[in-house]
């Protein structure tokens, strides 16, 4: 992976002047001097629940949350994702790793027919800071919009002072924008998923709509439903869309999203 150097670093304008170093060194360290960042995103305990650590074809050392550690330290990731809480436990045992602390999260437990997703900031900047002056490598912040949710307009704007927070700390920020637990129809398209784009689409309900259209794209749909009247299709893969995963094989791609109607044009 070819390197850039410093001043090719692209810094916000709002960060801090006598932070500026700072946001560079944690950019270098972050994408290790590429200017692309692989992210290791570890969400155990709060976004996965044990059900998702355990069971039929899963290690039994996946259920342990510091297995996530181990490979962090391991491997070529960029930065380890995680809540505050599970850094706070493992990071003085994996002193190597850059962290980036993830402000929000929220259960699978409360369901869409409950309560449209919203997900609050679990804590303030200076929890982190104060980990940072512990030692922790905290190179950045990460935040998880639920757009679509009635209460988007609530986290954009958390989100919005939290990054210029982070900023004058001299720390980057990653933005998780997810859709999740909307209800789309009587639309042509619930979505027309671009060349190139990538992303969740997750436990969404659609019908009354042409289904959606992942032209060349790559996204996993995970826990989607489908009302009446039913759709043309739930999900059409057009030509050029890669073949393998998320998309293959068809039938675990329709069985994850409730019997979906899969169109392949591939």
């Amino acid at each position: 992976m070819p390197k850039i150097t410093r001043d090719q670093v692209k810094v916000p304008v709002d960060v801090a002047a006598d932070v500026r170093e700072t946001y560079i060194d944690n950019y270098m360290a972050a994408t290790h001097g590429t200017g692309r960042l692989m992210l290791f995103a570890c969400d155990q305990k709060i976004e996965h629940m044990n059900g998702d650590f355990y069971g039929e074809g899963i290690d039994i050392a996946d259920l342990d949350p510091e297995h996530l550690f181990q490979i962090g330290s391991q491997g070529v990731c960029g930065v380890l994702a995680g809540q505050r809480g599970l850094i706070a436990r493992y990071a003085a045992d994996y002193p190597e790793i850059n962290y980036l602390v993830k402000m929000n999260s929220k259960t699978n437990l409360v369901k869409t027919a409950q309560s449209d997703p919203y997900s609050p900031q679990l804590h303030d900047l200076e929890a982190v800071l104060a980990m940072r002056e512990n030692g922790v490598n905290v190179v950045g912040l990460g935040y998880t919009i639920y757009l679509g949710s009635e209460y988007e307009a609530a986290m954009m704007s958390e989100a919005g002072q939290l990054i210029a927070e982070a900023h004058e700390n001299g720390l980057l920020v990653v933005l998780w924008m997810l859709v999740r637990g909307n209800i789309f129809h009587t639309l042509r398209q619930p979505a027309y998923l671009n060349p190139g784009s990538t992303g969740t689409l997750m436990d969404n309900v659609c019908y009354n709509t042409r289904g959606y259209v992942v032209d060349q794209a790559t996204f996993v749909f995970s826990g989607n439903s489908w009302g009446l009247p039913a759709n043309a299709v739930d999900i059409a893969l057009l030509a050029g869309t890669t073949t393998g995963a998320p998309y293959d094989p068809l039938s675990a791609l329709e069985a994850s999203n409730s019997s979906a109607t899969v169109s392949d044009q591939r």
